[in-house]
């Protein structure tokens, strides 16, 4: 019934993301009148429904569109964020929105554009399942972060399915462009880089074609992040600043031992209260989880969308010390979806039982937000 609904209707796959979003929408908001907190010191928050998607790190995505960046080494600092997200916000804002609905907007139609490209791109590489791949990563329990949340991910993640959407259309050139604004909106670069670079190159072997100088365009994409860091540099007299201020009191994600073996997050489990060891073993079931269907991806997709997803999961969780937020970030990662569709396209009875219950985990996900909770 479900997969009917979405099936070769374009206006009614655009609906069932309106829907889905609205649904995300309504929760948070009543997570939010059941639990009232807003960010610390913002008082230009404008009421429901914008309250309950400004949490947590909006509150720096905030900072950045109206004050710009700082570093101060020993602190927390914004630079720790990539610049396109906030720009954009910042440019909605200089045509009179309010900072926190400009972000709702750009997440909230980034989302949209995401998820319809995502079909686009299942039709054009696993069209037997394109349907089960889109309606799996809209109801993803952590996609209610696509929903208007006052976070990057969407936007990214419109970039991302952008750039592989046009590189399986033979547009290397545009594949590059999307690749090197995704890159300036999320430190993954290393992942679309060799994801794209490696699908190019793929492609014209299949074909059975001579490489050409034009298959190696996409590797361009990393121009995103090369800007950031010159901007660092510039502006800090420090390239990686974004990455060595994890390490500040706070955030203490230091490189190292501690950090790789994941000490903190054993630590929590054993000694946090029980919503904590559910919390952060829920996004270490989802990263290894994840990882674990990376091989069905090179084996149905190819190596570049191996390589992609296993790059965009393991670049995160290496550098985290307790796996917090990695299911958030496993968004990125979308064609993970593809052997799980197709798994339930196999055993199609347990496919909307499925998809129904994603659907409540989604809706419970964004009630939890609403409330403030520190989800993801």
């Amino acid at each position: 019934m479900i997969r009917d609904f979405v099936l070769h209707s374009p206006p009614r796959r655009l609906g069932w993301v309106v829907f889905l979003g609205l649904g995300c929408v309504a929760a948070a908001s009543l997570g939010h009148l059941l639990r009232p907190v807003t960010l610390d010191g913002v008082t230009d928050l404008p009421g429901l429904p914008f309250d309950a998607l400004a949490r947590w790190d909006a509150g720096w995505y905030g900072a950045i569109a109206r004050d710009g960046y700082f570093l101060d080494p020993a602190r927390q600092s914004p630079v720790a964020y990539f610049p396109l997200y906030p720009l954009v916000m910042r440019a909605l804002t200089l045509l009179g929105l309010n900072r926190w609905v400009a972000g709702s907007l750009v997440t909230f139609t980034s989302a949209v554009g995401a998820l319809l490209l995502a079909h686009r791109w299942a039709r054009r590489v696993v069209p037997a399942h394109a349907t089960t791949v889109f309606l799996l990563l809209a109801s993803y329990p952590y996609a209610c972060y696509l929903y208007g949340v006052v976070y990057s991910d969407a936007l990214f993640l419109l970039l991302v399915v952008g750039a592989f959407v046009c590189l399986e259309s033979d547009a290397p050139v545009a594949a590059a462009l999307l690749g090197a604004l995704a890159t300036a909106c999320r430190p993954v670069a290393p992942a679309l880089v060799v994801g794209l670079t490696v699908r190019s190159l793929e492609r014209r072997r299949r074909a059975g074609l001579p490489i050409r100088t034009a298959d190696l365009v996409p590797a361009l994409a990393g121009l995103g992040l090369a800007a950031y860091m010159a901007f660092l540099a510039h502006r800090f007299g420090d390239p990686m600043a974004f990455a060595h201020v994890h390490g500040a009191p706070g955030w203490d994600q230091q490189p190292g031992w501690h950090t790789w073996l994941k000490r903190e997050f054993f630590e929590q489990v054993r000694s946090q209260h029980w919503t904590v060891a559910l919390r952060l073993g829920a996004h270490a079931f989802v990263t290894l989880g994840a990882l674990a269907l990376v091989p069905a991806v090179v084996r149905r997709l190819g190596w570049g969308y191996g390589l992609y997803c296993l790059l965009a999961l393991a670049l995160p969780a290496v550098s985290s010390k307790d796996f917090q937020g990695m299911g958030r970030y496993a968004i990125a990662a979308f064609p993970l979806c593809v052997p799980v569709a197709a798994w339930l396209d196999r055993w199609a009875g347990l496919r909307e039982p499925v998809l129904l219950a994603l659907g409540g985990l989604l809706a419970l996900c964004a009630g939890l937000l609403g409330t403030g909770a520190y989800l993801s």
